[in-house]
């Protein structure tokens, strides 16, 4: 965090960094992402990222980059929302009911 704080703040962006500049942020690198997988099977999506490896990275740490600063700015401990959310899912889906399906937990 530190690295990503020093690197914003050399340049002065904080004040541009509000909450809402930041989910619409990662939701448009989520976008870019996505770019490289559609409308490819799933044999043309090795080939894609066996040949564009270093951008779809690219795209992934810009993913990160936003999130964890979205998540600094607003105070929150990102790993323990995660272990929170990981132990709210687990009781939305239970192994037993959920195992190989891809159903939402309203329809297990």
């Amino acid at each position: 965090m530190a690295e990503i704080r020093q690197f914003r703040d050399e340049r002065d962006w904080k004040r541009f960094h509000q909450p809402k500049e930041m989910a619409c942020a990662i939701s448009i690198e989520a976008a870019e992402l996505l770019e490289h997988f559609l409308w490819k099977t799933p044999e043309e999506c090795q080939t894609r990222v066996a040949s564009h490896r270093e951008a779809i990275e690219d795209e992934i740490a810009d993913i990160g980059i936003y999130l964890l600063e979205l998540a600094d700015n607003l105070d929150i401990d990102l790993l323990a929302a995660m272990r929170r959310k990981m132990a709210k899912n687990a009781l939305k889906y239970p192994v037993e009911k959920a195992r190989g399906s891809h159903k939402k937990y309203t329809e297990l």
